[in-house]
């Protein structure tokens, strides 16, 4: 379990911006190594992110966050931030996600994945914020996690020059479009409910990029953490593709980019559990194939979809720690 005693700092960080003697208590923890906990004093909170260098930096965090706030998304705003010491407090947005309100109430759920759709629609409307481009080297730099981790794992010896070349067979779908602020973990767990008209607050953006706009659709109705039902998928690409006029060549790239995102997060939640000892992420590895197998029975993934054909057998597709525990290694 990580570690969350707040930072060494962190109490003189706080004192130096009207915060002494503030109560300090561990928020849950994401997949980095950052670390978040809520601050209070005096009916006041806020959240501090420790984001220790040389592992994270906040300064992207802190350039995000003011671009979309001036362009009236609901980021967080920053009290203070000390980016050498990975120290920054922020708005506290309570803890009223999508996620939770979703899940208790499935009725209401469609209008929860409107009006996460309607901000993304909202956020292609300005031109990609001043961010390094989500281009076809850091997409396949991505997805040969899978190859470098989830195989592996499972005890599979697989053709890594083919990967490689099959993703640069389909890649070219999925980067031609204009760019847009790619936010990169638009989904219901980032996605707050903020104040008495429940707006959405925008978290976990600090490793945004300008990229294909289907990119954070697939994030958000292909969500590795909480399932989407196809039905709510596909009636949220209608409304997304209808506001934008988006033929198939942009549903296409949605697939290609769906299957390049699910390869990434099933080698990605393998490294969790090898490398890091975080034992939740394997669980949630066959809701993440399931996606990548719809995505991989569209013809724009042929090529792919062959790799894994005589790459991957079924039977070796699914959660990485029960399939090694089942190959006795």
């Amino acid at each position: 379990m990580a570690d969350m005693t707040p930072p060494a700092g962190a109490a003189a960080f706080l004192a130096a911006n009207g915060w002494t003697g503030a109560n300090v208590v561990p928020l849950t923890g994401d997949a980095s190594f950052r670390r978040y906990f809520r601050v209070t004093h005096d009916g006041r909170a806020a959240v501090l992110m420790d984001a220790p260098p040389p592992h994270e930096d906040p300064r992207l965090f802190l350039a995000v966050a003011g671009w979309l706030t001036e362009r009236g998304f609901a980021a967080p705003t920053i009290y203070a931030a000390d980016p050498a010491a990975g120290l920054v407090l922020l708005e506290d947005f309570g803890d009223d996600r999508m996620r939770e309100a979703a899940d208790a109430a499935p009725d209401g759920a469609l209008t929860l994945y409107e009006r996460a759709i309607d901000l993304l629609i909202e956020l292609r409307r300005h031109p990609a914020g001043p961010l390094k481009p989500y281009d076809r080297a850091v997409l396949q730099r991505e997805a040969a996690l899978f190859v470098d981790w989830y195989c592996p794992a499972v005890g599979l010896e697989v053709d890594a020059p083919g990967w490689t070349a099959a993703w640069d067979a389909v890649l070219d779908r999925c980067t031609a479009a204009e760019p847009v602020t790619v936010l990169r973990d638009y989904h219901a767990e980032n996605l707050m409910l903020v104040g008495e008209a429940r707006s959405l607050g925008l978290l976990d953006f600090q490793d945004a990029l300008a990229g294909h706009p289907a990119y954070d659709l697939v994030s958000l109705l292909q969500d590795a953490r909480r399932g989407v039902e196809p039905s709510i998928e596909e009636a949220m690409l209608r409304r997304y593709r209808a506001a934008n006029n988006d033929g198939d060549a942009f549903l296409d790239a949605y697939h290609v980019l769906g299957a390049q995102r699910n390869a990434k997060i099933i080698g990605i939640f393998t490294r969790l559990w090898r490398r890091d000892g975080k034992l939740r992420y394997p669980t949630l590895c066959p809701r993440v194939w399931a996606y990548l197998e719809r995505d991989l029975s569209q013809p724009a993934l042929a090529p792919v979809a062959a790799w894994f054909d005589g790459n991957v057998p079924p039977k070796r597709r699914g959660d990485p720690l029960i399939l090694t525990s089942s190959a006795g290694a």
